[in-house]
């Protein structure tokens, strides 16, 4: 409930052009009790002293020179935040009181005026004003609270993903930098070839979980410093199905393009690829982007069966091949764009390093 002092401490404008009806009306309210009154005789000034003092009851005469009270009420609903417009029209033309509860006033006073109702007009519109104005603010307020809630809840969901992905990669990296790089790497990408926001949101997300499926590779194959026989090969292949299926029959947009890349990160352009042999378009573009990017990374990173190489040297084996990476496995236009962009890559590897 809204209680009688904050009625009677309301913010009212009454706008007149007869000084004599401003006065008598300012006169019932001061003896009623009302505290806070403003007015004019200048309809062209309302506009301005609402945008100014945010009233909450404008007392508004229809009939004035210059601007009439249906332009006013015209103007004041172009500025009106919450679209409640607070005007008690002062009336008396009866033709006039439909005409202006349908511009947008919320009652009326006729003329000549009668204390009992002046009072009454005002004190329920005020009320009801005045519980507008606190629905209003509450669900702003309310609004806000879903909003951070939203945000923590997102964060949290965040979190879990990437240590779920630091812990499968820890089996064999030296640290955890790998996965953030390439979420780096991926939205970096992503963005130069023109994606939208929420392609790039969720591709700094899903593109960590490309080797989620290595937690079910044992580790005396996944941790191996020698090459692989042709079981032990089939064995570390199978790591992209174990992810696709560790991440997908999820509603989640993040892991559903997390299985996605799982699943297709090892196919090549050139249809040279695994598990299923895919070529060109075949494969999402998801995993087209985060492939080449994952290749950037692994040669930039020491391994048991390679030293960490330079950007200079990594470019050179990606742009011209050394038996093992060649660039037809790329898709084209990303090579390119890779390659126009390099430098950001090589600064997201130094920013990243450890």
């Amino acid at each position: 409930m809204i209680s009688s002092l904050n009625i009677l401490n309301s913010n009212i404008l009454i706008v007149d052009d007869q000084q004599a009806n401003v006065t008598l009306l300012e006169r019932m309210l001061t003896n009623a009790g009302y505290m806070r009154l403003t007015s004019t005789t200048d309809a062209r000034e309302v506009s301005e002293l609402h945008r100014k003092n945010n009233y909450d009851l404008i007392i508004l005469d229809l009939l004035m020179p210059n601007m009439d009270g249906f332009e006013v009420m015209a103007v004041l609903k172009q500025a009106e935040p919450d679209g409640y417009l607070p005007i008690l029209v002062i009336t008396a033309q009866p033709n006039h009181k439909l005409h202006a509860l349908n511009a947008g006033a919320k009652d009326f006073i006729c003329k000549p005026f009668e204390l009992a109702e002046v009072l009454a007009r005002v004190h329920n519109m005020l009320e009801v004003r005045l519980l507008h104005k606190a629905l209003y603010l509450s669900n702003e307020l309310l609004e806000q609270r879903v909003q951070e809630r939203t945000i923590e809840l997102h964060d949290s969901y965040l979190d879990t993903i990437f240590i779920m992905t630091r812990a499968a990669e820890f089996r064999d990296e030296d640290t955890g930098a790998h996965v953030i790089r390439i979420s780096y790497y991926s939205r970096e990408l992503a963005q130069i070839l023109g994606m939208d926001e929420v392609f790039n949101d969720e591709i700094f997300v899903a593109s960590p979980m490309h080797d989620i499926g290595k937690i079910g590779i044992p580790d005396h194959i996944l941790l191996k410093t020698s090459g692989f026989t042709a079981d032990e090969w089939e064995t570390m292949k199978g790591h992209v199905l174990m992810g696709a299926k560790i991440l997908g029959n999820s509603k989640s947009r993040y892991l559903i393009m997390g299985a996605e890349i799982a699943l297709n990160h090892h196919e090549r352009w050139d249809g040279s690829g695994y598990p299923n042999g895919k070529s060109g378009e075949e494969i999402p573009l998801c995993a087209r982007i985060m492939n080449i990017c994952d290749i950037y990374d692994a040669l930039r990173s020491k391994r048991p069966y390679k030293p960490a190489y330079d950007h200079v040297t990594t470019m050179k084996i990606m742009t011209e091949g050394d038996g093992r990476t060649h660039p037809d496995h790329f898709d084209p236009v990303i090579l390119a764009a890779f390659k126009q962009y390099h430098q950001r890559f090589a600064d997201i590897y130094t920013a990243y390093k450890q």
